[in-house]
């Protein structure tokens, strides 16, 4: 009896093998973008998923299903079957901010997503128009508290990352500035040029061709090192703000319960997409520093930057609902 039971616990087992080495993406991929076309999501999506499309041999489609600040493909992504056909491309702001400022959500990134890796980080710039007369941090800090009632900073949206670093940049620099939100990249950089806001603070690649034309100036940048976008402009912390660093990243997630060998499947790629010079040379242009990594290193992140942002976000009272 004792052999019989033997026999059947490896049959068993060879059974859940092949099944685990058969649990492989064997349709044609579509990779939510929670974004409007054009944006960077939207466009790392579909760089990184026309090289997928070889490594998997199938095809692969973006689909952007933008509006409610980026939820509706998370929801999507939530209800998709998991199989691997299915995929998000996001923003830290989907899983890791929106839980902090919306009370109801209709997913939980925690239970609700597989992470499959991080794609690539990037980083913030606090600009001032070129006419301003500060030329770093400290000399914009100073004038600032001399002229408090110009103490203020635009940011693209409210709630979004760069709001919340102008939060951290607050309390960091012990002054209190004003937020001033806009509807997007493009009308804060107008409203720079035109002096409505003193700064504006927003990701690297919506501020560099304004800076880069000599009608703003970025002083600092927001990462541990300095962007290889603009390797002359020091970081926050270079600048004197120690503990004022923060960056925003891009990856990719599969529905909860897909099997572990589709999840690794489509981790290597990913990997093996990123890896390619040409896709690696398109994202600098962007201003995307690649990662790439493991299921692993994507969770590490949202939990880090959780950890980072919850106290900013309490300090800050905003609340979406």
């Amino acid at each position: 009896m004792t052999s019989l039971f033997k026999q059947l616990a490896t049959v068993a087992a060879l059974v859940t093998l092949c099944a685990a080495a058969h649990a492989q993406v064997d349709k044609p991929v579509r990779i939510l973008v929670g974004f409007p076309p054009g944006g960077s999501a939207d466009q790392a999506a579909r760089l990184v998923g026309e090289r997928m499309a070889t490594e998997l041999k199938q095809p692969v489609l973006v689909e952007n299903k933008p509006g409610a600040g980026g939820r509706i493909a998370p929801e999507l992504l939530k209800n998709a079957p998991p199989d691997g056909s299915t995929l998000l491309v996001t923003p830290v702001v989907v899983p890791v901010l929106a839980p902090l400022v919306f009370s109801k959500l209709q997913y939980n990134p925690q239970t609700d997503f597989a992470p499959v890796a991080p794609i690539a980080n990037f980083q913030f710039g606090l600009s001032v128009n070129a006419k301003h007369p500060a030329k770093t941090i400290p000399e914009v800090l100073r004038w600032m508290q001399a002229n408090p009632a110009q103490a203020n900073f635009g940011s693209p949206a409210p709630g979004s990352l760069p709001h919340f670093f102008g939060v951290m940049l607050s309390k960091g620099a012990g002054v209190d500035l004003v937020h001033v939100p806009f509807n997007g990249g493009a009308p804060l950089m107008n409203a720079l040029l035109g002096d409505q806001v003193s700064t504006g603070i927003d990701t690297l690649v919506d501020q560099i061709e304004m800076h880069r034309g000599g009608k703003t100036r970025i002083l600092a940048t927001s990462g541990a090192t300095r962007s290889p976008l603009l390797p002359d402009v020091p970081t926050f912390t270079e600048s004197g703000l120690k503990g004022v660093e923060g960056t925003g990243w891009l990856g990719m997630y599969a529905p909860a319960k897909v099997p572990a060998a589709t999840l690794k499947q489509l981790n290597a790629a990913l990997n093996n997409a990123l890896a390619a010079p040409e896709l690696r040379e398109r994202f600098a242009r962007m201003g995307l520093e690649v990662t790439g990594g493991t299921a692993e290193d994507l969770s590490a992140h949202m939990k880090r930057d959780t950890d980072r942002w919850a106290p900013v976000v309490k300090a800050s009272g905003f609340k979406a609902d």
